[in-house]
C-alpha cells in the first residue's frame, strides 16, 4: 500500500531550475514537493564548466539568450553571492578566428546590454600570463563562476525552510490525470522501492533533458528535447584566473573557466537521442586539449584531471524539424499545457542555462499561480539565498583560511579540498545517505588531484562507525565511489595523471585489495 501526500505544487526535477522553483513557489506562500530520480543536481545542472554567463557568448547569434544572462548575471551576484566567484572574463581574438567578427561581437554586446569593454593587449597579457600571445584583440565581460551544488542545495534549505519537502532520489513513474487535469503523480524510492501517490494542484515538469519523457508520462505529445551532449576536462590547476573565451561564433573548446582550484575547458555539442548519454570519445578528448593549445600556448602539457559530459536540454518546437543542437536557442521554454494543450494543472521548464534558472523559476511560478487563480508576488530577485545573506561573493583560499585559524582542532579528511572530520560526519548525518557521491557534490569530497586517493577510505571508515554499516556495504560504498571516478579518469590517462591512477590503484588493489575485501563473516570468525 502506498502513501499518499497532498501539496500545492509538486516539481519533477532536482536541477537548478526544479529546486529554484521550488524556492520561489515556498516564498510565495505555496506548499511545494519536490522529487527527483537521483541526487540534487546529478543530472545537467551538476555536468557544466560553472560559468555564470555574461551573455557575451550569445550576443552576436543568440540576442534573446544574451539578454536573459546579462540580467540574470547581475541578480545572482546579490542573492547567491556565497557561490560566486567573481573572476571577470575575457573574449580574445586568436589566429585561428575571423579578425571581423570583433566589431560584430562589440556591436552584440550593446545591442543586449552585455557590459563590455575593450582593452589593451599588454594589459590582457599582464593579468592572464599564459593565454596565447598573439592574439590580436580583448574584451572584458562580467563573466564568474559557480559552485552548483552549494547553489542548489542552498536553494533546497530556503525551500525548507519555508516547508517544502524535497524528496532525491525519488523517480516519478507514473503521472495521475483525471481528463484533462493532472492531479499529481507517483514516485517510487530508489533506496527502498517505497511507492508515493502525491497529490498536487499543479504539477511542474521541471527535469530538463528528460522533460519530454515526463511530457509522455503525462500523455502529451510533441514537447520535443534535442539533447546535446559535451564533454568538458579539468585541468589539475588554474592554467587562467579569467574566464578565457575565443572572440567567436560558439564553437567546441573555446572556453576555458577557472574554478576552486582547476579550471574546466568545454565543450563539444553532439545531438544524442538519449540524455543518459555519458560516451566519451577519445577523438573529442584529443580535439578539446588541441583547442586548449590556441588559447593557453602548453595546454597539453599540462595535467589533465578529469572529463565529463553534460546533456543540454535544448527545446525545439517539433515543427521545426531542426535536429542541429548547435542552431538551437539557448533561451528557456516555457510551456503552459492548459493553453497549449487543453491540460490543466500541468507546466513544463526546460532549456535555458544554469545563469538563468532563477528567471525560468520566476516564469514558471507566475504561470503555476495564473493555473491556481491567485495572484502572488515573485521575491526572488531580492531575497539572499540561505548563506548569502551578507552579499559577500566567494573568495579563492577562505576555505583554506578557515581551517588555519584551527589547524589543531580537527582531524583533516580530504587535504585538496580541506574537507575535515566534524563537517563530513555532520553532513553524513544530514543527508542521511551511505552514497559516498553524495558526500562528493555536497563537499567536494575526493575532487581534487588525487581523486579520493587518499581521502576516500578515510571516509568510508568514518561513514561506517556514524551509521553502522555491515562491512559489505562500507565496501560496497566505496567501490561505487572508485568506479564513478575511474569513469571520468581513464579517458585523460597521461603524463603525471597516468602516474596518479596508478599510484591510486597500488593504494585500492594493492594496499587495501578493494577488489576483494573481507566479509563481515569472515572479521566474525577471526574475532
Amino acid at each position: 500500500m502506498s502513501t499518499t501526500l497532498s501539496t500545492d505544487v509538486l516539481v519533477i526535477g532536482g536541477g537548478a531550475t526544479g529546486c529554484g522553483v521550488a524556492w520561489d513557489a515556498s516564498l510565495r506562500g505555496l506548499d511545494v514537493v519536490l522529487v527527483d530520480r537521483g541526487d540534487l543536481a546529478e543530472g545537467t545542472s551538476g555536468r557544466f564548466h560553472g560559468l555564470v554567463h555574461s551573455g557575451g557568448r550569445y550576443a552576436v547569434k543568440d540576442p534573446k539568450a544574451a539578454e536573459e544572462c546579462i540580467g540574470e548575471n547581475r541578480i545572482l551576484r546579490r542573492i547567491a553571492a556565497d557561490c560566486i566567484e567573481d573572476t571577470g572574463g575575457f573574449f580574445v581574438t586568436t589566429p585561428w578566428d575571423d579578425p571581423e567578427y570583433a566589431d560584430r561581437f562589440k556591436a552584440g554586446c550593446a545591442a543586449t546590454g552585455v557590459d563590455c569593454e575593450e582593452i589593451d593587449l599588454a594589459a590582457a597579457l599582464r593579468e592572464e600570463p599564459r593565454i596565447n600571445p598573439s592574439i590580436s584583440r580583448v574584451f572584458r565581460v562580467p563573466d564568474a563562476n559557480i559552485d552548483v551544488w552549494k547553489t542548489v542545495w542552498a536553494l533546497a534549505r530556503g525551500a525548507q525552510d519555508h516547508g517544502a519537502r524535497v524528496l532525491p532520489y525519488h523517480a516519478a513513474v507514473a503521472i495521475h490525470r483525471e481528463g484533462d487535469r493532472v492531479t499529481g503523480a507517483r514516485v517510487r524510492g530508489a533506496r527502498t522501492g517505497e511507492e508515493i501517490d502525491i497529490e498536487a494542484r499543479v504539477t511542474v515538469n521541471a527535469s530538463g533533458a528528460w522533460a519530454g519523457r515526463v511530457a509522455e508520462l503525462a500523455g502529451i505529445e510533441g514537447v520535443r528535447i534535442l539533447p546535446g551532449r559535451g564533454i568538458m576536462i579539468a585541468m589539475n590547476h588554474r592554467l587562467v584566473n579569467t574566464c578565457v573565451n575565443r572572440c567567436q561564433m560558439p564553437t567546441d573548446g573555446d572556453i576555458i573557466v577557472p574554478i576552486r582550484t582547476v579550471c574546466v575547458i568545454g565543450t563539444t555539442d553532439e545531438h544524442t537521442e538519449d540524455p543518459d548519454d555519458h560516451t566519451v570519445f577519445q577523438s573529442e578528448v584529443d580535439a578539446m586539449l588541441d583547442d586548449g593549445e590556441k588559447l593557453v600556448p602548453g595546454f597539453r602539457e599540462a595535467r589533465a584531471l578529469r572529463v565529463w559530459t553534460g546533456v543540454r536540454p535544448l527545446f525545439e518546437d517539433a515543427k521545426a524539424g531542426n535536429t542541429e543542437t548547435r542552431d538551437v536557442t539557448r533561451a528557456h521554454a516555457l510551456l503552459d499545457h492548459e493553453q497549449r494543450d487543453g491540460v490543466t494543472g500541468f507546466v513544463t521548464i526546460t532549456g535555458g542555462k544554469l545563469t538563468t534558472f532563477r528567471l525560468m523559476a520566476e516564469d514558471t511560478v507566475d504561470a503555476v499561480c495564473r493555473q491556481l487563480g491567485q495572484e502572488r508576488a515573485c521575491s526572488t530577485r531580492t531575497e539572499p539565498l540561505p548563506g548569502s545573506e551578507n552579499g559577500e561573493p566567494y573568495r579563492l583560499g577562505e576555505r583554506l583560511e578557515r581551517k588555519e585559524q584551527h589547524l589543531s582542532d580537527a582531524q583533516l579528511i580530504c587535504e585538496c579540498e580541506m574537507v575535515n572530520r566534524g563537517k563530513l560526519e555532520d553532513a553524513i548525518r544530514r543527508r542521511a545517505t551511505t552514497n559516498l557521491d553524495d558526500i562528493r557534490r555536497l563537499l567536494r569530497l575526493g575532487m581534487g588531484p588525487c581523486q579520493g586517493g587518499f581521502c576516500i577510505y578515510r571516509a568510508t571508515g568514518i561513514l561506517h562507525g556514524l551509521d553502522g554499516l555491515s562491512a559489505e556495504q562500507a565496501n560496497e560504498a566505496l567501490r561505487h565511489f572508485l568506479q564513478e571516478r575511474w569513469k571520468g579518469v581513464w579517458p585523460i590517462l597521461y603524463g603525471d595523471q597516468l602516474r596518479q591512477a596508478r599510484l591510486d590503484d597500488w593504494i585500492f588493489q594493492g594496499v587495501l585489495g578493494v577488489g576483494h575485501p573481507p566479509s563481515s563473516e569472515l572479521d566474525r570468525s577471526a574475532t
